[in-house]
């Protein structure tokens, strides 16, 4: 655990910060990868990146502060609500956020929308993995009590210290590493538009559900209708349904013919 890398005179460079950051830039990588593939400008990502990374910060960001209001946020500076650098981000959150900013920027540029999406999607799962990263060294997102011979153990002003925790973490990492593989393989043989990013959504959903089941940072739901499971394993049932209802209802369109972005 080491929330901060080092410190530079009154300037702090915080580890989940930094990671987040590299999780943005390699994900738009692999994602201009995928746009020569598609027959897109190689370029389109990046021009595409202040409205992802803007709408997926806020988004989540947003659902975080509403999540966590009462615990992290009650009485303390407003100031707090802005400091993404300290960690308090919702995943799930930052997909809808830059899922809406995405359409609404490839809409202005007269591009296939689901094309795009499907050369974004691998670099999604690869952001994740240093995002969750960067939650092991901030000592956010902890897994549940474990005596399995890789279980870690956080320092000890960590709220689970002493206790050793599977680190869920790594799990979902490691998970993400291989999705975004077989996404980035599955690209180059895509038989419709929107096939990638139906997909993610699908397999994002099952992997979010299973690290979820190693998570030790909250407490299970116990209302009729979420029963035992998390709130990111109710979310998740919401994702597949949408990845499900998506692959569905594009599976017979189509691929588009190459397309370059319109200036401006």
């Amino acid at each position: 655990m080491k929330p901060i890398l080092f410190h530079l005179g009154r300037f702090d460079l915080h580890t989940f910060g930094l990671l987040v950051a590299l999780g943005f830039i390699f994900g738009l990588w692999a994602a201009s990868r995928n746009a020569r593939v598609a027959g897109l400008n190689p370029e389109l990502p990046y021009d595409l990146a202040p409205w992802l990374i803007g709408g997926g910060l806020i988004g989540a960001r947003f659902l975080y502060v509403v999540s966590y209001w009462q615990r992290d946020f009650a009485g303390q500076p407003f100031s707090e609500v802005f400091a993404i650098w300290k960690g308090g981000l919702v995943f799930y959150g930052g997909l809808i956020g830059a899922t809406v900013a995405g359409i609404i920027a490839v809409r202005r540029r007269g591009l296939p929308i689901w094309k795009v999406a499907d050369c974004l999607a691998p670099g999604i799962a690869l952001g994740h993995v240093f995002g969750r990263f960067g939650c092991l060294f901030n000592g956010c997102c902890f897994g549940s009590p474990s005596t399995l011979p890789w279980a870690i153990q956080f320092p000890h002003d960590h709220t689970t210290y002493p206790a050793h925790v599977h680190p869920a973490q790594v799990y979902e990492s490691l998970m993400n590493l291989a999705f975004f593989a077989g996404l980035t393989w599955m690209h180059r043989r895509r038989r419709f538009d929107g096939q990638i990013f139906a997909v993610y959504l699908l397999g994002y959903a099952v992997i979010r559900s299973i690290a979820e089941a190693f998570r030790g940072d909250y407490s299970v739901l116990s209302n009729p209708a979420a029963g035992v499971f998390t709130p990111g394993q109710v979310t998740s049932v919401f994702i597949l349904a949408g990845g499900a209802i998506l692959y569905g209802m594009l599976r017979n369109r189509p691929l588009t013919g190459s397309a370059g972005p319109k200036p401006g």
